[in-house]
């Protein structure tokens, strides 16, 4: 194991994943799976307006999937869209080589040793990819109701 990609910091982010599980009542899920390592991630979100009120996760990843994941899961509940779209962005940014988020989310940069390993990436972008994703679904599922409810 590389001892500067699996720092203890990350072993712990990965060992101390929030909210697993599916949530009952999801207003809005996803799933994504890196074709390179197969590692993959569910995240299932409740809304209450545009801010995540509940999260679920579904976590099949390496330490560093884990480790984003957690960092997700701890501090998703009350973001709203817009911040999970943009830590996403600001993940994949990083990893190439952009400084870390910061505020809600800057527990990402525990993942910084990671930019020299691109083939780690895809697992360690996959829970801010699902979360973004079931958001928007949430969001459109939200519209819908609210429109012809």
């Amino acid at each position: 194991m590389n001892d500067a990609l699996y720092s203890s910091g990350i072993l712990r982010l990965a060992a101390e994943i929030p909210h697993i599980g599916r949530l009952d009542r999801a207003d809005g899920s996803a799933r994504r799976v890196s074709r390179l390592c197969g590692s993959a991630v569910e995240v299932s979100v409740r809304l209450d307006g545009d801010r995540i009120a509940d999260i679920g996760l579904e976590v099949k990843a390496c330490a560093l999937g884990q480790a984003s994941a957690s960092v997700l899961g701890a501090h998703a509940i009350g973001a709203s869209i817009d911040e999970i779209v943009a830590a996403r962005d600001a993940l994949a940014a990083m990893l190439k080589g952009a400084p870390a988020p910061d505020g809600r989310f800057a527990g990402l940069a525990a993942l910084e040793s990671a930019r020299d390993y691109p083939a780690r990436h895809a697992s360690i972008r996959l829970a801010f990819e699902a979360a973004a994703e079931a958001c928007a679904q949430a969001s459109s599922t939200t519209t819908l109701t609210t429109a012809t409810g």
